[in-house]
C-alpha cells in the first residue's frame, strides 16, 4: 500500500491574530486557532506595542476550556515574519501596520482586560466562533 497522502505543509494555512498589547484576545485567537485547526493551520499572533505578558484573566479563561495559554508568550509583529493566508485585526485600527496576507479582516472585539468575568467570557466564546469559521472558509 502506498501513501497518497499530501505533504503535510501542501496545504497547511498561515494566520495571525494582530492587536495592540498581545496579551489577550490576539491570544485567545491563536490558541483557539491551534485548537480547531490542529497540523493544518499554523497559527501565530503578535502586538504593535506588545506588553510582554499574557493576560492572567486571559490564561485562566483559556484554562477553563483545557487550554495553558501560560506557555504563549507577548511577542512584536518584528518576530513574525512571511506571507499569511489570513491576518486578522482585533479592533486596533490604524495601530496594527500593514502584514502581506491574501486576506485582511478586523473583528472590532472590545478589550476585555478590564471587564467582569462574564464580560470577558463572551468575548473570548466570540473570538472561539469567529475562529471556527474563519478557518473553515479557509
Amino acid at each position: 500500500m502506498s501513501d497518497l497522502g499530501e505533504a503535510p505543509h501542501a496545504t497547511m494555512k498561515r494566520v495571525l491574530f494582530v492587536c495592540v498589547e498581545n496579551s489577550n484576545r490576539s491570544q485567545m485567537a491563536e490558541a483557539f486557532a491551534h485548537i480547531y485547526g490542529g497540523n493544518a493551520v499554523e497559527a501565530f499572533s503578535a502586538g504593535s506595542r506588545p506588553s510582554g505578558v499574557i493576560n492572567p484573566k486571559a490564561v485562566r479563561f483559556m484554562d477553563e476550556l483545557g487550554y495553558d495559554l501560560s506557555r504563549h508568550a507577548s511577542k512584536s509583529l518584528d518576530e513574525v515574519s512571511g506571507e499569511f493566508d489570513a491576518v486578522i485585526t482585533m479592533g486596533c485600527g490604524d495601530q496594527c501596520p500593514w502584514v502581506p496576507t491574501k486576506r485582511r479582516e478586523d473583528w472590532g472585539l472590545p478589550d476585555p482586560k478590564h471587564m467582569d468575568d462574564e464580560g470577558y467570557r463572551q468575548v473570548r466564546d466570540d473570538i472561539a466562533q469567529r475562529v471556527r469559521a474563519l478557518l473553515t472558509s479557509l
